[in-house]
């Protein structure tokens, strides 16, 4: 029986962030019920494609699934249950947004199913949350990772960095007291600026301006350091845990394992024989929800990724992880050795800048491959 990630997409938040290019919308009302019937539609579906496959986690994304009823939460994993095996360990994970209304639904939540839940904190000074749009204080987050911990056996927040003006000593003091508050897991994100945000309008007009590349490697470094010093090394560039602690649901990504997304926007990744098909759903919620409720199922499109396609996505996932890419997996997936991949004269090049390193058993982007991984990207496989 082989294993399965499962990925339900919650569209929708109480207000956008302005930097934020996830696929998430505001309405000023929802029809939940609908919403959950639609995406149990979807599950039946998945299921017909992919039977007897064991589901070893569920992640509940957005947009802000913790605006869902816990009960629309409870019907999706039963749902989940009743059409796959759920591993004896399954990994349930729900996004939430730490303010106190949504706060108070822990309790529901971990009654529901949910055994882990992931903070958008982002932030831990109250001038920085109203920067990046944030809903909550700096208190409200605090309060919220202790019933975090109360309520769920595992728990991880996450915050952005980088921030305008930011010096490395109001980082380095704010990471500290984000140690003193985390648990086995935290994620920690370099802000960027992506296309159709309100940050990007901002920084085209001049309003601010990010730190410059050294300033950013500077507060890389020293994340990537106090972490480790911690008992928190990073497993993959922003994911950091304590042994054993990391997501497993995002290692289904980064290891290229199978998986399917349902809800509007939602990608998946299955292995059908020697085949292996990409599958992208309806981004807009009503264009999907139309089509759930007209063919069973949102998908736009589904395909086969050439042989070119799988090793180039296999590379960008897993260079990610501080692991790398297993030799035998690469093969397995690929049909090919690394030297037989990727350019020889490319990959020597990057393993003796100090990159990349090579050896029997895997390929591994080093920190500072790491810190630089789309141009090391760029290079190996243009």
């Amino acid at each position: 029986m082989s294993d399965l990630a499962l990925y339900i997409h919650w569209p929708f938040c109480k207000s956008k962030c302005p930097y934020c290019d996830f696929n998430s919308h505001v309405r000023d009302g929802i029809d939940e019920e609908r919403w959950r019937r639609a995406l149990i539609t979807e599950l039946d579906h998945e299921a017909a494609a992919a039977p007897g496959r064991r589901v070893t986690s569920i992640f509940f994304g957005g947009g802000t699934p913790s605006l869902m009823a816990p009960s629309t939460v409870a019907a999706l994993l039963d749902g989940a249950a009743s059409r796959w095996t759920l591993a004896d360990d399954v990994e349930v994970t729900l996004e939430a947004n730490p303010t106190s209304v949504e706060a108070a639904r822990f309790a529901a939540l971990r009654q529901a199913g949910v055994n882990r839940v992931s903070l958008g904190v982002q932030a831990l000074e109250d001038q920085a949350l109203r920067f990046l749009g944030r809903g909550h204080s700096a208190g409200e987050a605090i309060a919220a990772i202790g019933l975090a911990r109360q309520h769920f056996p595992r728990y991880s927040f996450d915050l952005i960095y980088a921030r305008p003006g930011q010096a490395l000593r109001e980082w380095t003091e704010e990471l500290t007291r984000a140690i003193a508050l985390a648990g086995d897991h935290l994620s920690v994100y370099q802000l960027t600026i992506e296309a159709g945000t309100a940050f990007a309008a901002a920084a085209l007009r001049g309003d601010w301006q990010l730190p410059d590349d050294a300033i950013g490697g500077d507060l890389f470094e020293a994340t990537q350091e106090i972490l480790g010093a911690a008992g928190l090394p990073a497993y993959e560039i922003s994911n950091h845990a304590r042994p054993g602690a990391e997501c497993r649901h995002n290692l289904a990504y980064w290891r290229y394992a199978d998986y399917v997304g349902i809800g509007p926007g939602a990608h998946g990744r299955m292995t059908e024989g020697a085949q292996k098909l990409a599958t992208r759903r309806f981004r807009a919620p009503e264009t999907w929800l139309a089509a759930v409720e007209q063919k069973g199922h949102g998908i736009q499109e589904s395909v086969p990724l050439s042989p070119e396609e799988r090793r180039e996505e296999m590379l960008m996932m897993g260079l990610r992880l501080t692991q790398g890419i297993g030799r035998a997996a690469f093969r397995r997936e690929t049909g090919e050795d690394f030297a037989e991949a990727i350019d020889r004269a490319r990959l020597a090049d990057l393993v003796d800048g100090g990159f990349l390193t090579l050896d029997p058993d895997a390929l591994t982007a080093t920190a500072a491959g790491r810190q630089r991984l789309n141009a090391v990207l760029t290079r190996l496989i243009a």
